[in-house]
């Protein structure tokens, strides 16, 4: 058959009927040939192909919808295939696969059915992303995760993680703890909530800063082996159900070493349990030289952050919520300023990320090494260049703010909601005005915006009570390109994929060290900030939003208390 009579003219309904009975009797043909006759994007492809065909064509979400026939083909053999057999409402098997011109991927699921099937058409992506949702609700099967304790290092428990099959001896818990921590670092998450429940407990993961729903398990027994199980490895008291408990261990996954700090709290139903991941190589291998231009800054920010981190001293504060990225910028800022010939010493709770010629010290507070008894050390290490990790209390706070009047340059974080909340945050801990706007060059806001799935972005059109929610005109958005993610199986079918970096900026001038000294209200230095170039984060965020980074929606969700 020639390639002309198998893929015909993709506007003639009765030569595709053709195409489909031959393509499908004879199994000739191939998709790459296809796909060289079709042209377009993957998924344009994808769809061109099920007309051909006259296959239907499944997305992650779609395959959601159906049940696994995982007793006919178990699931570390769909991985291995890349395909997956699911049952259709009707009762009928359903098979997705990218390439129907495989005669030996189709005969072999046919064997594993066992009775007649349906084909149905799947990007990779999309049928990846289905079996990756599945691997996290089945605990159980063959092949999904080895879980092994291994030696003890440093005093704390390390477990081997491996995509392999599982022991036959290991009880339920122990799949159940270390195949979520599979997903977990598969996914990308930065932490890993299990819940008890009446009924069992429920799973879920933060990954870009939002908490993703896992699965749920049932059976109140079961939570309670999962939660003495994560205290075994962190090495708590698994008798004790009544206080909370904080604790830590270590992984070993893709041949890294991965800490896990975990807080165990009690709750109504029983004990509630947070994972908080620390792959530290992970972010390096990420951005590879860690610098401020990977963050994602726009270019204006990226300038005056640059300015405010090469003064030769003074206080560059940045601020932000909890998990806002406000570290990393500083370890990305002291990176570019690093030449060798300035001595620099940071104080941190705990050691994030390792930092090649600069001293690092960490915080031991069971010890008596808090941050103001650091930091009163560190000024007699002669020191150039001070990161102190976070202001939290008074002390600190004014050893801070001598260190910086008396010529080193200070890096350091307070928690504040915006750039102008952190001037009432010192003046609550009793830090004279004067002092502290004469110690300070600059402050920083910044928050982590998620951006669109570059994969299945399209443009769209907000609706009215969208616009209203943000104070949006007809006018204000003249210009714009609305874009959001529909979903699909690069982005979990979230629509959003990754995050960048967005930030307020306050650079303290002498107009405004007055207005600060006496005490004015917040509104007239906000109007004295905006006035003289300062950009809200509102703003900022806007500006990506325009350019079709994000969406409305996300821009409400980040901003709103800024």
């Amino acid at each position: 058959m020639s390639q002309d009579a198998l893929f015909p003219a993709l506007d003639d309904e009765a030569l595709l009927r053709q195409a489909r009975r031959a393509a499908l009797t004879s199994r000739r043909g191939t998709l790459a040939e296809f796909d060289a006759l079709a042209g377009g994007e993957p998924r344009q492809r994808l769809h061109r192909l099920g007309r051909v065909l006259d296959l239907p064509v499944l997305e992650t979400a779609a395959m959601l919808v159906l049940t696994p026939a995982l007793d006919l083909l178990p699931l570390p053999r769909a991985m291995q295939r890349h395909c997956a057999l699911l049952r259709a409402e009707g009762g009928g098997l359903l098979a997705a696969v990218t390439d129907p011109f495989d005669a030996d991927l189709l005969t072999w699921l046919e064997t594993q059915a066992g009775a007649e099937m349906g084909v149905a058409l799947a990007l990779q992506a999309d049928i990846h992303a289905y079996l990756s949702k599945l691997e996290e609700s089945v605990r159980a099967m063959d092949s999904v995760v080895q879980a092994a304790d291994g030696d003890r290092r440093d005093g704390r428990t390390a477990a081997i993680l491996s995509f392999a099959s599982v022991s036959e001896a290991a009880s339920p818990a122990v799949k159940l703890v270390n195949s979520t921590l599979y997903d977990a670092l598969k996914a990308g998450a930065s932490d890993i909530h299990m819940e008890s429940t009446a009924t069992g407990l429920a799973i879920k993961y933060r990954v870009d800063g939002v908490l993703d729903r896992g699965t749920a398990i049932n059976g109140t027994e079961t939570s309670e082996q999962v939660i003495s199980r994560l205290k075994v490895l962190a090495e708590l008291d698994i008798a004790e159900r009544r206080v909370p408990q904080d604790g830590s261990f270590r992984v070993e996954a893709a041949g890294r070493e991965i800490d896990l700090r975990v807080s165990i709290m009690p709750s109504i139903h029983g004990e509630d349990a947070v994972i908080r991941i620390l792959d530290k190589r992970a972010m390096m291998a990420a951005y590879g030289a860690l610098s401020l231009e990977t963050l994602g800054f726009d270019a204006a920010s990226l300038a005056i952050l640059r300015e405010l981190a090469e003064e030769p001293h003074g206080m560059l504060l940045v601020t932000g919520p909890t998990g806002s990225g406000k570290t990393t910028t500083l370890y990305a800022a002291l990176t570019e300023i690093h030449n060798g010939r300035d001595k620099i010493i940071t104080i941190e709770d705990p050691v994030e990320y390792q930092l090649s010629g600069i001293l690092q010290i960490p915080v031991n507070e069971r010890k008596g090494l808090t941050f103001a008894k650091g930091l009163r050390s560190i000024l007699r290490h002669d020191p150039d260049k001070i990161m102190v990790g976070e202001i939290r209390d008074r002390e600190t706070a004014e050893i801070a703010v001598q260190s910086a009047l008396t010529g080193h340059l200070v890096l350091t974080t307070v928690h504040a909601n915006s750039v102008f909340d952190v001037f009432g945050r010192f003046t609550h801990m009793g830090i004279d005005p004067y002092a502290f706007v004469s110690a300070l060059n600059g402050i920083w806001a910044q928050r982590l915006i998620r951006v669109n799935c570059p994969h299945c972005a399209a443009d769209y059109a907000p609706e009215d009570g969208e616009l209203q929610r943000l104070g949006l005109t007809g006018e204000a958005i003249a210009g714009f390109r609305f874009r959001r993610g529909l979903g699909c199986g690069d982005c979990r079918g979230t629509g959003y994929k990754g995050r960048r970096a967005i930030a307020e900026i306050l650079t303290l001038t002498d107009e405004l060290r007055e207005m600060v000294v006496e005490k004015s209200p917040i509104r007239l230095i906000k109007d004295t900030a905006y006035r003289n170039g300062t950009r809200s984060l509102r703003d900022v965020a806007m500006a990506l939003a325009r350019e079709g980074g994000t969406t409305l929606a996300e821009v409400k969700r980040v901003t709103q208390h800024a």
